[in-house]
């Protein structure tokens, strides 16, 4: 059998390996001058904003809301199909999170829906860029600016995403890159946070530093308790190693994803995702299985990929159904394309080391999996 191939795979070459090797030596491994310059290099990718590097996306998120004032009362919109941790940081700084449903292909907000779950109690909007297809950023802040609403984007996917000619995060209100392993970049685990008034920037520093404010070599004061964010060189060195790929790397996933398209067009057992234009980063590949149309388990096809040397991923159940939100009064069948795709979706391999033979294995072994779990 060929090797395994799992649905994501870093890439992580000899210059980042000896970029570490000279952080080891340099006796200054936690945050220092590395992170100054990924800081500075992010900022000249994002139209020269702020950018606050951060130990992961998570915190973030959390930090973003924190520096926007939101806290116990307020309410944050947000789609009910993401990563847990874009509801679960409203809920750790006492906001309650709103849910809205998601659209069936390209699993992002579905803003028609967002202006109606509005209430003088919402301060904030969070638009998640799923797989790195990004949301009509004009049209939500167009509403966000009327409603008086801040918008914080989870761009967990989108590094290297574009609007047009314009990068997500280039533009808007704050902004909240992850740079976990599986990303289209990584600094192995990290976040960063673009954007913000000067106030707010200051803010963010003390925020992802125990709150702490340095008021000379001798002194310094904390008015605010907070916990610990900041993301260490060894990190940052890998991160700068990757930022001049990001482009290569995007487009092998563009052109992986078009051979994907090109594959399973041709049968209509699987439900394909949303194609997008040349903005879309591909961050994943999730189709849809036909799990309610043909009583399929999406267990057993998984361990049927498993047992073809095939990876595959689940991007994600949807969040309102996990008991911690039943418990604030969500049920199911509120959302019901969040709840489809978090019931039928799988994500395939799709890394910038694969080759379209390894997308034809895909498709080939996809295709004996389901005919395998319908039999």
């Amino acid at each position: 059998m060929p090797p395994f191939l799992p649905f994501a795979r870093p890439v992580l070459d000899e210059r980042a390996i000896a970029d570490v090797v000279q952080v080891l030596r340099s006796g200054w491994i936690t945050s220092g001058p590395k992170v100054l310059e990924l800081e500075s290099a992010l900022s000249r990718e994002l139209a020269g904003r702020p950018v606050r590097m951060m130990n992961h996306a998570t915190a973030a998120l959390q930090i973003a809301l924190e520096a926007c004032g939101i806290g116990p009362g307020d309410e944050v919109i947000l789609p009910a199909m993401s990563f847990v941790a874009s509801a679960n940081v409203i809920v750790r700084v006492g906001a309650r999170p709103v849910f809205v449903d998601v659209d069936l292909d390209t699993r992002n907000i579905d803003l028609d829906q967002v202006e109606s779950a509005i209430t003088p109690r919402t301060r904030a909007i969070m638009p998640v860029h799923f797989a790195g297809l990004p949301v009509e950023m004009d049209r939500l802040h167009a509403l966000a600016q009327r409603r008086q609403l801040r918008v914080i984007e989870d761009a967990a996917h989108a590094i290297g995403s574009r609007l047009g000619s314009r990068p997500i995060g280039s533009f808007g209100d704050l902004c909240c890159f992850s740079f976990h392993a599986n990303k289209n970049i990584t600094t192995i685990e990290g976040g960063a946070i673009v954007g913000g008034s000067p106030e707010e920037v200051a803010a963010i520093e003390r925020l992802r530093f125990h709150g702490i404010l340095k008021r000379s070599p001798d002194e310094i004061e904390v008015q605010t308790a907070s916990g610990k964010a900041n993301l260490p060189d060894v990190n940052a060195a890998i991160g700068l190693v990757q930022l001049p790929h990001l482009a290569e790397f995007i487009e092998k996933r563009r052109h992986l994803a078009d051979h994907y398209f090109d594959r399973f067009e041709r049968q209509p057992l699987l439900r394909l995702p949303a194609r997008g234009d040349e903005g879309h980063s591909w961050h994943l590949f999730a189709p849809l299985l036909p799990v309610r149309a043909h009583t399929l388990s999406r267990l057993a096809f998984i361990n049927a990929m498993g047992a073809r040397g095939i990876g595959v991923g689940v991007h994600y159940p949807a969040i309102h159904l996990f008991a911690a939100y039943r418990a604030l009064g969500y049920r199911k069948g509120q959302f019901p394309n969040a709840e489809r795709i978090g019931e039928e979706t799988v994500t395939l391999p799709l890394f910038p080391q694969m080759s379209f033979e390894d997308v034809d294995r895909v498709y080939e072994a996809t295709l004996d999996a389901l005919a395998e779990v319908h039999a």
